[in-house]
């Protein structure tokens, strides 16, 4: 397996990125939604839980304060208690389960688009398989999972002892005030804890989401005979091949487009052929050809023509004649030497060379 992976040096390519990513197989940190649900909570608590606690607290007193209301005499009382606290903590538990998943599925979109791949969720022998766990366990990805779980253990632990041993006072001292102060202390000091949980993974979150991708591209790595096999089998898809000409086709329009301001004059017939020609003594012993098309690629190249003020000529019969016999970025054939050359002498004249 180790060796299978060194020979494996070249970046993935796009169509095993993509069958990768058809598979559901995508890089995902698992510690981006826990910290999302800890920023979640910590909002909740600042903003929310005031307002949202206060009124529990009070529901809640009316157990103590008016047992009458609650008798238990019986079963049938038993379940009416509970249902009731139930429905309580229900009330007050509600907000914060919908911002614990409305944080996770927010950070999972976050990382990638939501895709439902039906050969992820179905039962596979290697994800139950001993050895594979065991062989899990002892890799790479399992030291790294090890060194996550103690930084989280002595991050978290140590911000959190940090946090209390801070407040050991006020701990202690609440167990000598009034018990309505107490909601508001819990609160303050909930505060503390959470935030200093939040900062204590956040070095863990990015370096969790760096890894994950780093990890991903290196598993998509290819030998240099799995690029040669996938080229070859890509090479005899008639989709893939139309599709490589067209992008070829498109790259040779824009160098045409780009090449024609060089031009020294336009030979056009005139609507539906152009060809830009170039003719320098320092550069070439014959006019070269920048760029040539008939149609909407000849109109555009009168248009680029005149905005860059070069001469366009109107020649039907020789037009039409050098338009299947030149190449691009290749000197004119010897037969359409004289003529040309009638026609570049004319231009310069033009324009008092």
């Amino acid at each position: 397996m180790s060796e299978d992976q060194e020979s494996k040096t070249e970046e993935a390519s796009g169509k095993k990125i993509s069958d990768a990513i058809e598979q559901g197989n995508i890089p995902f940190s698992r510690e981006a939604p826990i910290f999302a649900s800890i920023m979640g909570i910590l909002v909740f608590l600042v903003y929310g839980a005031r307002d949202q606690g206060a009124p529990f607290v009070r529901r809640l007193a009316l157990f103590v304060e008016q047992p009458r209301n609650y008798p238990l005499e019986n079963s049938r009382d038993a379940m009416h208690l509970v249902h009731a606290l139930a429905l309580e903590m229900g009330r007050f538990l509600l907000p914060i389960l919908m911002i614990l998943l409305v944080a996770g599925v927010a950070a999972s979109i976050f990382q990638n688009a939501p895709r439902i791949v039906f050969q992820r969720i179905q039962p596979q022998w290697s994800r139950i398989s001993p050895a594979s766990g065991w062989r899990k366990t002892f890799s790479l990805q399992g030291f790294v999972e090890f060194g996550k779980s103690l930084f989280k253990f002595l991050a978290i632990g140590g911000m959190s002892f940090m946090v209390l041993r801070a407040d050991r006072h006020e701990i202690v001292n609440v167990m000598f005030v009034d018990p309505i102060g107490l909601p508001e202390f819990l609160l303050t000091l909930s505060v503390r804890l959470v935030s200093a949980v939040s900062v204590a993974t956040i070095a863990l979150v990015a370096g969790d989401l760096v890894w994950t991708r780093l990890r991903w591209q290196r598993d998509l790595r290819m030998s240099r005979q799995e690029l040669k096999d996938e080229f070859k089998q890509l090479e005899g898809d008639p989709l893939v091949k139309a599709r490589m000409r067209s992008l070829a086709q498109d790259r040779l329009r824009k160098q045409m487009m780009a090449a024609v301001p060089r031009a020294t004059m336009i030979l056009a017939n005139p609507t539906h052929f152009a060809i830009a020609l170039r003719y320098d003594q320092g550069e070439n012993d014959a006019p070269m050809v920048l760029a040539k098309g008939r149609d909407l690629i000849a109109l555009r190249i009168r248009e680029i023509a005149e905005k860059h003020r070069i001469e366009i000529v109107i020649d039907k019969a020789l037009t039409r004649a050098m338009y299947d016999h030149v190449e691009v970025d290749r000197a004119i054939p010897a037969e359409f030497y004289r003529a040309v050359a009638n026609l570049l002498v004319y231009v310069m004249t033009r324009k008092g060379r």
